[in-house]
């Protein structure tokens, strides 16, 4: 038992030594491990004393700059404010001095202004003393003037007059005509070279293109079946084409009457295809029209549209794309309306290049200027101002609107585009074979031109040549001098043009002639 409790209490006694010593050591590890964290403690409440006492010299330094710089800005402030007493007070010196000063020079203008009215005083009095004279003595001169011409001073005046309106007259008459003279010299060369110059880059493929109103047959079997039984086969096309169907003795051939040409053009077509089918009765001819009708106007279109394209002119409306193909079966004077509306449009966009003006804008203007001419209803207006509301309605521009208005001088020119449209027209219509006219007309014409020239006095003969484009005349020389005949050459264009419609231009020459004759014995 006491061998048991032996160990027992040895193992008791070495844990409560352990124990103990564990406690001491312990003990002496918080000791050590306090004295460092105060050695620490102290080190840094050591360091931040030494920040903060650089922190405060910082802070000091801070504050002493700051309020040197504040120091510095405020005495600036002074130093810029007391400048600005001394120029305020300097501007006041110098206005003082100089309000003194004009005051001065005005005391003593206004000595000089009452001395210079004394002395004008003294010689206004001594001008109307002068003038009283002057006046007494051009009475008396015109008295001495009267009594040596026998005239009184006012039939001396009248006379004085008259003379002098005679040779200012004379002296006007000559300066027009050197001033029209040197006009001509460079104005028409110009004119000249820009007319020129656009004809010979036209060429023109087909001057004249009419629209033919006769039907050819093979045969004159085929007009019976074109007549049909008692006439209804023509009945029938007349009635549905609106083209009157003339069948006379003409071999072979048959007249189509009508006024519009595009239904002129569906009977010719509607005609050619029964023909060509055979089968000729009143059904199959309504039925023909019909489809030929809607031919005609796609080919309208067609034609308009290739129009349009070959010109290079975009963006137009398709009402008158249709309106230009409709012209293919017009015909003015025996010229196509469409040939000659595209050779204008050529002619236009050329000569606007020759003179720098828009050529797209000549161009279109060019191709639309007679569409007045092709209206699908009776207008009263002319076809001029026709196709410039038209123009006007489908968006076409203001300068495009006022040439197709006023190339037959209906309304103002207000653009450059106008006169040349005008100028194109009259070159393609005045070309020689453009255009057929009636011979009746053509000589009432001529004749109108020489009793415009009977109508002058002095004239002695007078002569319309170059199929009117000229028109000669012979004055007397005893009633007529140069002068006079200059003025009488001026006046008989003037009146030409203001009274006459005819395309192209009209030369007016006056030829006077002195001739002196003796006879030898």
């Amino acid at each position: 038992m006491e061998g048991v409790l032996f160990p027992v209490l040895a193992g008791i006694i070495g844990l409560a030594i352990g124990f103990i010593i564990a406690k001491m050591l312990e003990k002496t590890k918080a000791n050590k491990l306090i004295q460092e964290t105060q050695k620490e403690a102290k080190a840094i409440l050591k360091e931040a004393k030494v920040e903060a006492d650089a922190i405060k010299k910082d802070k000091i330094l801070q504050a002493k700059e700051k309020f040197i710089e504040l120091k510095a800005q405020h005495e600036k402030v002074i130093l810029s404010r007391e400048k600005k007493v001394s120029d305020i007070e300097k501007r006041v010196r110098d206005k003082e001095s100089q309000v003194s000063s004009e005051l001065d020079r005005n005391k003593k203008l206004n000595r000089e202004i009452q001395k210079k009215e004394s002395d004008f005083d003294y010689k206004l009095q001594f001008v109307e003393k002068k003038q009283a004279e002057v006046e007494k003595l051009h009475l008396r001169h015109v008295d001495m003037l009267e009594q040596i011409s026998g005239l009184s001073a006012d039939e001396a005046k009248t006379e004085l007059v008259a003379s002098l309106k005679e040779e200012a007259k004379a002296d006007a008459m000559s300066f027009v005509q050197t001033t029209i003279e040197e006009a001509k010299m460079t104005a028409q060369q110009e004119a000249r070279k820009v007319v020129l110059n656009t004809i010979q880059r036209v060429g023109v493929e087909q001057a004249v293109e009419n629209c033919v109103s006769v039907f050819n047959l093979e045969s004159d079997d085929v007009k019976g079946r074109i007549i049909g039984r008692e006439g209804r086969n023509i009945r029938a096309l007349e009635a549905a084409t609106g083209v009157e169907i003339i069948v006379d003795d003409t071999p072979e051939a048959i007249i189509l009457s009508c006024f519009d040409p595009v239904r002129r053009e569906i009977a010719r077509l509607s005609m050619h295809k029964l023909v060509t089918d055979g089968r000729i009765h009143p059904a199959r001819i309504e039925e023909i029209v019909r489809k030929t009708e809607k031919q005609i106007t796609q080919e309208i279109i067609e034609v308009g549209k290739r129009t349009v394209i070959d010109l290079g002119i975009h963006g137009l409306h398709p009402e008158l794309i249709k309106t230009v193909g409709r012209m293919k079966y017009r015909s003015s004077y025996g010229q196509n309306l469409l040939q000659h509306s595209r050779e204008v449009a050529n002619l236009c966009g050329i000569m606007a290049a020759e003179m720098g003006l828009n050529v797209k804008a000549a161009k279109r203007a060019g191709l639309l200027h007679d569409i007045g001419k092709v209206p699908e209803t009776e207008s009263e207006l002319p076809h001029a101002l026709l196709g410039m509301q038209w123009a006007e309605k489908y968006g076409e521009k203001g300068n495009v609107c006022n040439a197709i208005g006023a190339h037959h001088d209906e309304i103002e020119m207000k653009s450059m585009i106008a006169p040349i449209v005008q100028v194109c027209d009259a070159i393609s219509g005045a070309r020689p074979g453009a255009r057929r006219q009636v011979l009746d007309s053509y000589i009432q014409r001529l004749k109108d031109l020489e009793d415009i020239a009977f109508g002058f006095s002095g004239v002695q003969k007078a002569y319309a040549i170059q199929a009117g484009r000229e028109l000669r005349v012979m004055v007397e020389s005893t009633k007529v001098n140069d002068t006079k005949a200059a003025e009488l050459s001026f006046n008989i264009s003037q009146k030409i043009q203001n009274d006459m419609t005819y395309p192209g231009q009209v030369k007016v020459t006056v030829i006077r002639e002195t001739r002196s004759v003796n006879v030898a014995k």
